[in-house]
């Protein structure tokens, strides 16, 4: 039942991540005139930060609803066995939700506001935006991970993450849209007819799953010598009592 109703989260925070997102962008851009004045610039990024910070909240509250199937491969190759094999045998297979999900948020905004409807554009060469996704989603993992291990309150660390994916994403969003979301670009994709391109597949699909993979691998290979380090010290301390 648990387990059901964490795919059913992750069908309604991905369904709500793309329709909200697309609705504020509108928001920010057609009502409001936000240009590219730099208090302009501000407002926008402290709008974008609040948001991504109520999904961090609302991907608690859902106990692991997720918006992103790379952050469930991130945190279940990196969590334990068990982990391991319940992501693998059962989670990444349902990830197919938060791609119907992100789809259902695209058609209700191009339904209900089509000005609203702008999803990410490749504006580069396929292998330098391939490049570029996948680097930022190899930064992303390694702040992701890297604050779990950090002793800070679980606010602090939602602030942080959601700080840095924005400015990844703003580095980002005027060569490939800075998505880092194979989910929602999908959905985007999928609305425009190019959904199987050579160029979706290899922008937002392979690069961002070979920089995951290669982030949870740096992180524990840094992460290893402060285990060794950590058994050490334990040892030394019941040997000497």
């Amino acid at each position: 039942m648990a387990r059901f109703r964490l795919v059913v989260s992750d069908f309604l925070v991905s369904f709500l991540w793309v329709w909200s997102g697309s609705i504020l962008r509108y928001l920010a851009y057609g009502i409001l005139g936000l240009g590219m004045h730099p208090i302009a610039l501000m407002i926008k990024g402290s709008f974008a930060v609040v948001y991504v910070y109520c999904f961090s909240w609302l991907g608690k509250a859902t106990r692991g609803g997720s918006y992103n199937p790379l952050i469930v491969l991130c945190y279940g190759i990196s969590g334990n066995f068990s982990g391991f094999l319940f992501t693998v045998c059962g989670r990444i297979p349902a990830q197919h939700v938060q791609v119907i999900g992100s789809i259902i948020g695209v058609w209700l905004t191009n339904t209900t506001s089509a000005a609203a409807a702008h999803g990410p554009h490749l504006n580069v060469d396929v292998h330098r935006g391939a490049l570029i996704e996948g680097l930022l989603t190899f930064f992303i993992v390694l702040v992701s991970l890297g604050l779990k291990k950090v002793p800070k309150s679980s606010s602090m660390k939602r602030w942080i993450s959601s700080i840095s994916k924005v400015i990844f994403h703003i580095l980002a969003s005027d060569m490939t849209g800075g998505i880092m979301n194979p989910a929602t670009a999908f959905a985007w994709a999928y609305a425009q007819g190019k959904h199987l391109t050579r160029e979706h597949l290899c922008v937002y699909w392979l690069a961002p799953m070979e920089g995951t993979l290669l982030g949870v691998w740096t992180c524990n290979l840094f992460d290893r010598p402060q285990k060794h380090r950590m058994h050490c010290r334990k040892e030394t301390r019941i040997k000497s009592e």
